[in-house]
């Protein structure tokens, strides 16, 4: 079976954001992964000192095909280092995985299923 990491900010403390719009777009993406067997998982994050260890044990949790990076995190001009903790985050505890990028919350899957 096939496994996806979604990694993206917690919507409910992301500035702006609808955070239950975006948890269902969210939610409704992994379920169209699921139906199609694939095995899926999210690691949404705060931005606090815990964002590190959070993605760490969410990558070293098992073997992911695709990690698929959301926009909240690759996007704003002021996450670019925690954008690029994330990228070496995947590269050190999931090397075997693809990275998948999407354009909005409700595309994870078009962007995972790119690479499975």
């Amino acid at each position: 079976m096939s496994s996806v990491l979604l990694v993206g900010l917690d919507p409910r403390l992301a500035p702006g954001a609808d955070a239950a719009a975006v948890s269902s777009l969210i939610d409704t993406d992994m379920a169209r992964l699921r139906e199609r067997g694939v095995d899926t998982a999210t690691a949404l994050v705060p931005l606090d000192e815990s964002t590190e260890s959070t993605l760490a044990g969410a990558l070293a949790e098992r073997p992911w095909d695709v990690v698929v990076i959301g926009g909240g995190i690759r996007k704003p001009a002021q996450l670019v280092t925690l954008f690029e903790k994330v990228v070496n985050l995947v590269r050190q505890h999931a090397p075997q995985a693809a990275i998948a990028f999407n354009t909005n919350p409700g595309d994870s899957a078009e962007a995972a299923l790119r690479w499975l």
